[in-house]
């Protein structure tokens, strides 16, 4: 099974990246991209940190094993457009 990593950025420049250096192993990119949006949600519930003031600014850099970028998920996608889930 393929490992990904999830960089995490929380702002510009390269002092603002959070490098994950163990990576989890999904089976696709489908897969990636809920685990990286429970984590997203995870960390905005569960986390309290000066180094981030808005959490809905951060992202995650998806790499591969090989270094390459293949998907970038914002925080502010865990949370739904109102037109979206249908509930008004």
């Amino acid at each position: 099974m393929p490992r990904y990593f999830f960089n995490l950025r929380y702002g510009h420049g390269p002092e603002k990246l959070s490098v994950d250096p163990e990576g989890d192993e999904l089976p696709d990119l489908d897969a990636v991209r809920m685990h990286a949006l429970h984590s997203a949600r995870d960390l905005i519930a569960r986390s309290r940190t000066d180094a981030v003031r808005d959490w809905f600014v951060c992202s995650y850099e998806i790499e591969d094993e090989d270094c390459q970028r293949l998907l970038t998920v914002a925080f502010s996608d865990t949370v739904p457009d109102n037109e979206d889930d249908g509930n008004f």
